[in-house]
């Protein structure tokens, strides 16, 4: 029970101190509303809508992982002007045309009214397969979204620019029962992409033409929502900062000095996790020394590898010369000459016979 009751008090501390102060946030986010109504040009009667409000986090730590987190707003953060685009599968037994107007009329029975174009796979690896209708295509539309059967076959047509200005299209089931709340969702809410190469990281949260309390509700629901999901062990965010594109940013929260300590705690751990390695096989190797000196001193012979005798080859036995041979059964010229003569007489006194038996007539 006591164990139970330390984890509980630790983790309300953890979000007792990870709470932004309100009223902090509201002067802030007034603060940058009259900074943006001062740069408003004198022609212009309403502010720009245009102008993104976002929230810049500084983390203590770079994060191990890559990780991408969903931020649900109570206040959409899109302005109504905005052009959003929807990628879709291609349906069979239809062309591009009857599969543009089958979505668009299923939108339009489901409630959905933020999206601008429909575009069906067969669309884009056709129409812009070249680069810069590619880059044509980015510059068009605010927002990408697409159905999450067509998902995993976008990159390799879309590009390297949509994810390098992290405008990768976003899923939508498009089977849903809920489809104009899964869609609003989607496009109202915000997103927060954490890498592993620092340690800071942005996400929008507004637009200029929301007022302070809108503003001020979104901050703290998308602070929150990044603190409880991040991935990292211990003391989490460093700075929050809320700015526009061209304005500087001003503080929100800042995290207190006793989290160095909790920091330091946990690199001397790791360290000393290190160095407990690091001496048990030092103390593994002096082991085995020992153990062969002592095997040195008791004379106990070391057994060692002997290699394996190839099989000798058989010798060969020697082989006379024909000189020796000859040398050995000598013969005379002369009776070589007289068995030579024999036999061309024997040749010639068949022939000559047998050409006397042809002449001979037979008797009658």
């Amino acid at each position: 029970m006591r164990v139970e009751f330390t984890r509980e008090a630790d983790s309300m501390a953890e979000t007792a101190e990870v709470a932004i102060d309100r009223t902090q946030v509201k002067k802030a986010v007034q603060a940058l509303q009259a900074f943006l109504k001062t740069k408003s040009t004198g022609d212009s009667l309403f502010l720009d809508d245009t102008q993104q409000i976002s929230l810049l986090f500084t983390l203590w730590k770079i994060p191990p992982k890559a990780q991408t987190i969903r931020i649900p707003l109570p206040h959409g953060q899109r302005s109504d002007t905005e052009e959003v685009c929807l990628f879709t599968r291609d349906e069979p037994n239809m062309t591009s045309d009857q599969t543009i107007r089958f979505y668009k009329k299923l939108l339009a029975e489901k409630g959905v009214k933020n999206i601008t174009e429909v575009i069906p796979y067969k669309v884009l690896r056709t129409e812009y397969k070249p680069h810069e209708a590619k880059r044509r295509l980015l510059s068009n539309f605010d927002m990408f979204l697409s159905d999450d059967r067509v998902r995993r076959l976008l990159p390799s047509h879309l590009g390297k620019h949509f994810y390098q200005r992290k405008r990768e299209p976003l899923c939508v089931n498009m089977l849903s029962k809920n489809l104009a709340r899964d869609i609003s969702r989607v496009i109202q809410g915000s997103y927060l992409k954490v890498t592993n190469k620092g340690s800071c990281c942005m996400a929008r949260i507004a637009h200029a033409g929301m007022t302070a309390d809108e503003v001020t509700e979104n901050v703290e629901a998308a602070f929150q929502t990044v603190s409880t999901k991040l991935r990292t062990k211990g003391p989490v965010i460093k700075l929050v900062h809320i700015k526009t594109q061209m304005s500087v940013a001003l503080p929100l929260y800042t995290s207190n000095l006793n989290h160095l300590t909790a920091l330091d705690e946990d690199q001397k751990a790791t360290e000393a996790a290190k160095q407990e390695a690091a001496a048990k096989k030092l103390a593994r190797k002096n082991k085995k020394t020992e153990d062969v000196k002592k095997s040195e001193g008791t004379g106990e012979e070391i057994p060692q590898l002997v290699p394996m005798g190839t099989p000798s080859k058989k010798p060969k036995l020697e082989k006379t010369p024909k000189k020796k041979q000859l040398e050995k059964a000598p013969t005379t010229a002369g009776g070589k000459k007289g068995k030579k003569t024999q036999n061309k007489m024997n040749k010639k006194g068949g022939k000559g016979e047998s050409k006397g038996k042809r002449r001979v007539p037979k008797l009658k």
